[in-house]
């Protein structure tokens, strides 16, 4: 099989294709022809040798996890109605294995893919959908709320921003390049860039003055920090990611007049993963959820894949394709 492995830590260019004998799938196991692997920005810093202690890997190893395809081949004690199935998986067990044109992954890790509903679509709901529902469920919003997502148009973000407007919220998608201010409005979300001195005050203009009452934070950094000061006192600040490089800082001060989840809380999230999964795949497939796919890249460019995603060059959901 054909797979991408990473011979080391360090920049893009350390990610490699390279040739490796076909596996067969275990007792408990199918095997799959994979269609699309995601991709984000945790490969990427795992890759650089920065991921957090709970994905630690060493190299060599295949990046990934998330993939969908066809079943092609069962192990012992499979049932073979998987067989020829369009399905979601997390390939091998705890974090890689899914840059590849074929993957191993356990039964209780499948999601067969609804009718009507593409391969690339599920495969953008498989991690970020289900964890979009996690954080709305610890961090609710209410009607008439006013909701700032920031990076508004990516993997996750435009989910968080397509169900917390289905919640009758207000929000604000926090993007940056008017590429990404277009998509962030033609998803119904009123848009600033982030990358603009003023785009606080745009935010505060936006709210008439009031602030927001909610910050969904993928960011971190100074882009989180300015976030936290948008909040009106008693906001709910949720904190999931730091594509920046460092998570958001939240001082003793606004700690006393916010509610405040950090990154902590998703591992509390896997559990409950496969319950949300079904869900997003069932509102994907009936048309109220549509998941924001950006550039395909052949598994060969992978190294151009992470290079676009650390200077944050892509919109929704990065896919590679055998």
């Amino acid at each position: 099989m054909r797979a991408i492995m990473a011979t080391r830590f360090g920049a893009p260019d350390v990610l490699d294709l390279v040739e490796l004998p076909t596996p067969d799938p275990g007792p408990g196991e199918v095997r799959i022809a994979v269609a699309a692997a995601g991709m984000g920005w945790l490969d990427a810093r795992i890759r650089s040798g920065d991921g957090p202690d709970v994905f630690a890997v060493k190299p060599p190893y295949i990046p990934g996890g998330a993939v969908a395809g066809t079943v092609d081949a069962v192990g012992a004690g499979v049932d073979d109605h998987w067989l020829g199935t369009r399905v979601l998986a997390q390939a091998g067990s705890g974090y890689g294995g899914g840059y590849a044109d074929t993957a191993i992954a356990a039964t209780d890790n499948l999601f067969p893919v609804p009718d009507g509903l593409g391969l690339h679509s599920a495969l953008a709901l498989l991690d970020d959908g289900s964890t979009a529902v996690a954080l709305l469920e610890k961090t609710p919003v209410r009607a008439g709320e006013r909701v700032l997502v920031a990076p508004g148009v990516g993997g996750l973000g435009n989910l968080l921003v397509q169900l917390a407007r289905a919640e009758g919220a207000q929000v604000i998608a926090a993007v940056r390049g008017p590429e990404k201010l277009a998509i962030a409005q033609d998803l119904g979300a009123d848009a600033v860039d982030y990358s603009a001195p003023d785009w606080g005050t745009q935010v505060h203009d936006l709210t008439g003055n009031h602030g927001v009452d909610v910050v969904f934070d993928g960011l971190g950094g100074d882009v989180g920090a300015a976030a936290v000061a948008l909040l009106a006192d008693g906001g709910r600040f949720s904190g999931y990611g730091m594509a920046s490089g460092a998570e958001t800082t939240i001082g003793d001060a606004d700690r006393q007049r916010l509610t405040v989840v950090d990154m902590a809380q998703l591992p509390e999230f896997w559990p409950e993963t496969p319950r949300r999964v079904k869900h997003v795949l069932a509102e994907a497939a009936a048309g109220r959820l549509q998941p924001v796919v950006g550039r395909t890249y052949p598994l060969a460019d992978a190294a151009e894949a992470h290079a676009d995603i650390e200077a944050r060059r892509f919109v929704g959901k990065s896919l590679l394709v055998p």
